[in-house]
């Protein structure tokens, strides 16, 4: 019988997360039923949603998150052994499950095969820019900022999953590209290797005398994934009829929700530039899932997205990589190899 090991959410997080909210247990897998699928993860992901959306969630369950797995025993003819597949099966190393059933992980997403789409690439791509990182991205961007060349575009995070392919799609369609990040070492590496046009850093310079320099004329899109401050100053150097597409707040994901700091009053910098800003959940376009994967995918074979990962070592030190994330600590996709 084969030993699993998962984390289990043991307290909820209150402030930065500790060690001793998550558990670390063995556990035993039962028998295959028809339908079923025993799989064994190769690769997780570790994301900023993880900290606010596990609140939902009650004490004991499986700490949320995504995975790529490999099959390693089926009674499911459209899932044979040997394939790898995502599904959002939590911190866990084996999971056993029926992939055609109709609410299986917390993103409502049935669990799919990734041969043959991307083949090619490293498997591990499928939990950033061929995964919910890209599409997230893309639909955010295109869907919401609706883009147009020529245009100025800002995002904030501008270094993790997410904000850097935002900023890369943002040049594929002819932006000119700002990203705001938290080192120097991150800036470079946005203006260096991904060709933003420039990038601010929050932690040594004032946002708003960089930004007004960057883009004298104003911002006609910005892609928030941090919220807080730094949003406040983006949004009133926005251009008539600007638009915001909100991603995240990870600025705030580890304050007391009852007791919010105050941010700068964003509402007369909105009314008189007519700014659009809308929220969003990836989960709104599963129904056009693939699409986004392949058109990522397509540009990452055309060398027009560079896909950078921070990738920890061992199961044990899914904590350590979660935490490191929310600090910053990664360029590009943070991820754990089994």
């Amino acid at each position: 019988m084969v030993k699993a090991k998962k984390f289990v959410l043991t307290k909820h997080f209150v402030g930065e997360p500790k060690p001793g909210d998550l558990t670390l247990v063995e556990f035993d897998l039962p028998e295959l039923k028809d339908g079923e699928i025993l799989v064994q993860a190769e690769y997780l992901s570790v994301d900023p949603y993880m900290r606010p959306y596990s609140a939902r969630f009650p004490i004991g369950t499986t700490m949320i998150g995504g995975q790529v797995a490999k099959i390693i025993k089926s009674k499911n003819p459209k899932f044979p052994v040997d394939k790898r597949i995502v599904g959002y099966l939590g911190w866990t190393t084996h999971s056993v499950l029926n992939p055609d059933d109709p609410n299986p992980d917390i993103l409502n997403m049935k669990p799919y095969i990734i041969s043959g789409i991307m083949d090619d690439l490293p498997v591990s791509f499928a939990l950033g820019m061929a995964g919910m990182p890209g599409n997230t991205a893309y639909f955010g961007l295109t869907e919401i900022c609706q883009p147009k060349a020529g245009e100025t575009l800002v995002v904030s995070g501008a270094a993790g999953a997410v904000g850097s392919h935002v900023g890369q799609i943002g040049k594929i369609l002819g932006m000119k590209v700002i990203g705001i990040a938290g080192s120097d070492a991150k800036c470079q590496w946005l203006v260096n290797q991904l060709k933003f046009d420039h990038a601010i850093n929050y932690k040594t310079e004032d946002v708003s005398t960089a930004l007004k320099k960057a883009a004298p004329d104003g911002v006609d899109c910005y892609f928030d994934n941090v919220g807080g401050e730094i949003s406040s100053t983006v949004i009133y150097q926005m251009r008539l009829r600007g638009r915001v597409s909100i991603c995240g707040s990870i600025s705030s994901y580890n304050a007391d929700m009852t007791a919010l700091p105050k941010a700068t009053i964003v509402q007369l910098g909105m009314i008189f530039t007519e700014i659009k800003m809308e929220g969003f959940m990836v989960t709104r376009w599963n129904d056009r899932w693939m699409e986004a994967i392949q058109k990522n995918v397509a540009w990452i074979r055309e060398g027009k997205l560079i896909s950078r990962e921070t990738v920890t070592e061992g199961f044990e030190n899914m904590f350590k990589a979660f935490t490191g994330m929310l600090k910053g600590e990664n360029f590009g996709k943070a991820i754990v190899k089994v």
